[in-house]
Order: structure tokens, then C-alpha cells, then sequence
């Protein structure tokens, strides 16, 4: 592969990445092609009649945050793949004033709305700032002090295991222990400006793992289900916390030394290609430990996609880098105005930058392809999914609203169900008139809508269905009904966000 100009390419990055602007293929076959291997001889035989139908480990996207919060679990995407193999599935409930841990953007412009009405006056604008501290002190109180500080259900072994905010090693060694240490150690305080309670993404894990006990990680409470009875189908969706912080950010910490260290790995913000390997390799080696029948291996999206990371250009608005280019100049936060965009003033990443990170992402994606390539060679039923390939497919302002990028790229869309048709991947935006754009992203610009969940789900059951595993789609019409962000857009929406941007920036930039 020819090197590529020095103008593409970002001076700090780090060797071993692989720096390309070359749009990787999408995975359409879950086995990679490769059959079945003769089943070393070592290895356990899968269970003949698994106890548990489905188990799932992974971070937020698992967990079924959106818009800021885990609320609606049953909303998930493994919620609604359950709903679609017609299995039982349990997952964690979280409540709170907002509705969702940590902090629910659309259930505090529901609140914002119940007092104001889908328009305010001039008095109205002067109240909001008040009334928005007031919401999100309800929602720490809650959360510190409240029925949400209360210790976590015990009698329930949860079947979703998605922990927010976790990367890779945080699954392999991050322990329910942990999790209560830092909670004790970091006693909540009443913060008058606060938001975001504190230690919220301990009380998650502690709600995901307490029923497993202290000594629990995420990959040991599958193997928990892997021991009782067996796992039918296990899918694992990580690695996308080893660079989702660039964009949130708006930075890049390429990791170095204490990669692997639960307190040390904090420094960086995206796994250098060699150190995502080498986590990866042990994550498979737990894995493999699992009585399972069949395993499912998510790849890791192009986090750049996600609208948290505005393309901007303020010498020529909406245009690319260069004709064609999948890349802007610049990643900009999604409430800052393109023409008003200054790098000296707001923080930003570059092109440069932005391709770097999807480079590594395709390293790290093809880690996770060799990993099930190679188990299959070995008799391991275990499949790809190819979370990174429906996002590309899905990716309005890098390709869907530019025919040259589409061209160069050989890019092809992924059609969506007529019911969700009109909804694409940008920033969400809705006033007293509706929803003005987006719909597949809430309003973290992170994580799904509902909508978003479902085609998730839907696209498993399409790579179940190539195990010979019976599921019925994802109903989509029935699904955009409990879609509440796209089915009734919040009217203050535009309206809050002029108005309160440095409240509402802060709560979007704790997404993970």
C-alpha cells in the first residue's frame, strides 16, 4: 500500500498505525468464510441445551444508554433481539426524578416542557437557566442521597451485562469490589452546579455486578451463566470506549505505559493497534474459558461518524477536506457554528486526526475478524458482526449527502425499514414543529435512538440467521411508536440549547 502525503497524516501518531483513506469493505458474511474446523480436542463441548438463551457483555450501546441515560432497558438492543428469539432476558432497571442514569437530556426537556409550554417568553427565558439547575439537582440528589444510592438488587443474575463507559480491560478486571471501593471512597456531595452524581458510572457497574458478588468482572459473570446451565448465544460488543473519548474529547492520548492498568489507563483516550491486540487476545482467551454454544464478536464503529464529532469547514461550509474525501477539516463540538468555528478558540480535532483514529479502529477490527477466523478454524461456532459496517452504511454527511465521497469510496447504503426511513445520523435537532433533523442518534450525539437500537438488533438476527438460529425481524413500525424521542420530538429542544448551551455542552461531553 502506497504511503500516503505527509498532508494526510498527523504528525504524533504512533508507528504501529497503519494510517490509510481507504474505506474497509463491510463484513456481509458472519463466518468470514471459513466452515467449521475439526474441534480441538481440548476444548469442551458446547452445551446441547443451554440454560440461557441469550447473554450479552458490553459498554453503553449494551447497557442501552441514549440521550445521556440508561432508562428504558427494555429498549436496548438485547432487549429487542430477545424480543425477537422470543427468550427470556433480564436487565438492571434504573429510575431517578429525569428518568435514567446519569443524567436523561430528553426527560429534562420533558420536565422543561411540562413547566414552560412548547414556547417561552421573555420572562420564560429568563426563568429556564433557574429551572434547569433545579431539574439536574433533583436528579443528583436522587442519585447521592435518594432512592438511587440505595444498594442494587441481588436476587437477579442480569443476562445483559453492558457496563457504560467500559473498555476492554475494564471487562477483564474491573471487579463489582471496585466498584463499592470507590463509591465509599468518593462520598457524594451536594454540588449546587451539579449534574452528573457523582461516582455514577460505579453505581452502574455495581447494579450490573452486585448479583454476582464483589469478586464478579463482566466476563466472569458470563462465564457465571457459562457454568449454570450453559449460553446459547453470547454476543460481545467492546473496544469501542478504546477511542470513543477522541471525540468527546475533541483529543487524542495515544496510549503508553499502564495501557493495561485499571488506574493508570485513564491517561488515554485511544489504544495504539499493538496494545488493542494484546487486550483483545486475553478478552478471547476469557471468552473461550465460557461454556457457550455459539459466540458473536462485534466490531468496533468509526466513533468519528457519531454526530458528538461536527464536521466543520468555516472557509467552505458543509464541503470536505477535499473533494471526495470521507473528512472535514476539522471535529468540532455539535453546538458550535461552522462560520464562527476559530482552532485557536474551541477544541477541535483535524482530519489528520479524525483518519488516524479510524485507521486504528480498522487495526483493531481486524483483530477481532482473525480472532473468530481463528476459532472457527478450530470447531469454535463463533461469528463477526459488523457493527463498523452498518454504521458506514448509515453515514449521512460522510457519504449520504456527498456523491463524489460515495463514488471514490465504492460506498454502498444500507436501506433502512420504511417505517424509520426519514431519520439519518446527524445531530438531533426538534422545535414546536417536529423533529428538524437526525433520529438515529439521541441527543448524547453518542448513543441510539430506539430506532437505533433496532437496527442493531435487527442486523444480529440477520447474522443469527446464519448460525440457523429462527428469529423474527425487528418490528419497526411497532418500534418507532416506543421511540418517544423521534415519535413526540421535545419542542424546547432548539430553544434549551440556544439558551443554556454551557449546561447542556457539559452534560453531552460526560458521554461515554
Amino acid at each position: 500500500m502506497a504511503a500516503l502525503p505527509p498532508e494526510y497524516l498527523d504528525p504524533n501518531t504512533p508507528p504501529d498505525v497503519v494510517v490509510t483513506d481507504v474505506l474497509p469493505p463491510r463484513i456481509d458474511d458472519p463466518t468470514l468464510g471459513v466452515g467449521l474446523g475439526q474441534r480441538d480436542p481440548d476444548i469442551p463441548a458446547p452445551p446441547t441445551d443451554p440454560a440461557h438463551r441469550l447473554v450479552t457483555v458490553g459498554d453503553s450501546l449494551t447497557h442501552g444508554l441514549t440521550s445521556g441515560a440508561v432508562s428504558r432497558t427494555d429498549l436496548s438492543w438485547p432487549a429487542l433481539l430477545a424480543r425477537c428469539l422470543d427468550v427470556p432476558f433480564q436487565a438492571p432497571t434504573y429510575g431517578g426524578p429525569l428518568g435514567g442514569l446519569p443524567f436523561n437530556i430528553e426527560g429534562l426537556l420533558r420536565k422543561l416542557q411540562e413547566r414552560f409550554g412548547d414556547r417561552l417568553n421573555a420572562l420564560e427565558v429568563l426563568a429556564l437557566p433557574v429551572a434547569l439547575q433545579q431539574l439536574a439537582d433533583q436528579n443528583e440528589d436522587y442519585w447521592e442521597r435518594g432512592d438511587g444510592s440505595r444498594p442494587p438488587r441481588t436476587d437477579v443474575r442480569y443476562d445483559n451485562l453492558g457496563i457504560y463507559g467500559w473498555d476492554v480491560r475494564d471487562s477483564l478486571s474491573y471487579t463489582g469490589g471496585r466498584a463499592t471501593a470507590r463509591i465509599a471512597a468518593n462520598p457524594a456531595h451536594d454540588d449546587l452546579l451539579g449534574a452528573i452524581p457523582s461516582n455514577d458510572n460505579d453505581i452502574a457497574a455495581w447494579s450490573v455486578l452486585a448479583p454476582f458478588g464483589v469478586a464478579a468482572t463482566q466476563i466472569g459473570s458470563a462465564a457465571w451463566h457459562g457454568r449454570d446451565g450453559g449460553i446459547d448465544t453470547l454476543v460481545i460488543v467492546l473496544g469501542g470506549n478504546n477511542a470513543l473519548r477522541t471525540v468527546v474529547d475533541k483529543k487524542i492520548l495515544w496510549s503508553g505505559d499502564g495501557y493495561a492498568d485499571l488506574d493508570r489507563k485513564g491517561s488515554y483516550n485511544v489504544w495504539r493497534p499493538t496494545h488493542f491486540a494484546a487486550e483483545f487476545a486475553e478478552l478471547v482467551g476469557a471468552v473461550e474459558a465460557i461454556s457457550a454454544r455459539r459466540v458473536v464478536l462485534a466490531t468496533v464503529p468509526h466513533v468519528t461518524i457519531a454526530p458528538i464529532a461536527k464536521g466543520v469547514n468555516p472557509q467552505a461550509p458543509g464541503q470536505k477536506w477535499r473533494p471526495g474525501s470521507r473528512y472535514f477539516p476539522f471535529y468540532v463540538d455539535p453546538w458550535i457554528d461552522e462560520a464562527g468555528f476559530d482552532p485557536a478558540k474551541h477544541r477541535h480535532l483535524t482530519h489528520q486526526q479524525a483518519r488516524a483514529v479510524d485507521s486504528a479502529i480498522d487495526q483493531y477490527n481486524a483483530s477481532i475478524a482473525d480472532a473468530v477466523r481463528g476459532a472457527r478454524q478450530r470447531g469454535r461456532d463463533w461469528y463477526v458482526f459488523d457493527l463498523c459496517g452498518v454504521l458506514d452504511g448509515l453515514a449521512y454527511r460522510r457519504f449520504i449527502a456527498d456523491a463524489e465521497a460515495t463514488a471514490r469510496h465504492s460506498w454502498s447504503a444500507r436501506a433502512l425499514p420504511e417505517p424509520i426511513a426519514d431519520l439519518d445520523t446527524r445531530f438531533f435537532l426538534s422545535d414546536r414543529t417536529g423533529r428538524l433533523q437526525g433520529g438515529l442518534f439521541g441527543l448524547d450525539g453518542v448513543h441510539p435512538t430506539t430506532s437505533g437500537y433496532g437496527i442493531v438488533a435487527d442486523e444480529l438476527v440477520a447474522v443469527l440467521a446464519a448460525a440457523g438460529v429462527a428469529a423474527k425481524h425487528v418490528d419497526f413500525a411497532a418500534l418507532r411508536r416506543e421511540d418517544t424521542l423521534n415519535q413526540d420530538p421535545p419542542a424546547l429542544m432548539t430553544t434549551a440549547f440556544d439558551i443554556a448551551t454551557p449546561f447542556l455542552a457539559r452534560l453531552v461531553s460526560r458521554s461515554r
